[in-house]
């Protein structure tokens, strides 16, 4: 088996980086900072079949998403999950919150629309998550 992105995660996001474990994606919904780790690994379904050494690169890439999100203005809270229920592949959602986001305080699945970036609008955001995150493998 090769690794191929799931369809759905390939339609709703926009591509901008590959680390040195994962495929760091932005979801395509400007209403949230919201990136989505891929390990690059076919088949893989969970965190534990994961081997311990990639557990702890796909953490550091995590972390180093995290710490991006976390430096925009008005981000007050991170959510970190992989749910998995309409995706079966592993992935990682990294978003960053405030009060003010259209779907707080609760959960963004299933919060209203999505809205799409406009033309070049996540240029800035997908050039400032590749300036910080590692992409050597």
């Amino acid at each position: 088996m090769t690794f191929e992105l799931h369809p759905r995660l390939a339609r709703d996001t926009l591509p901008v980086a590959s680390l040195g474990l994962s495929e760091l994606l932005l979801m395509n919904d400007a209403r949230f900072p919201w990136c989505i780790l891929v390990p690059r690994r076919a088949g893989l379904r969970e965190w534990h079949h994961l081997p311990a050494t990639e557990q702890t690169r796909l953490m550091a890439e995590i972390e180093q998403v995290s710490e991006v999100l976390e430096a925009l203005p008005g981000i007050t809270k991170l959510n970190v999950g992989a749910l998995g229920n309409l995706v079966p592949q592993l992935h990682i959602h990294v978003l960053g919150r405030h009060p003010d986001d259209a779907a707080w305080p609760g959960p963004v699945w299933g919060a209203g629309s999505p809205e799409p970036y406009a033309p070049g609008a996540a240029e800035g955001l997908m050039n400032r998550l590749r300036r910080s995150v590692d992409t050597s493998r």
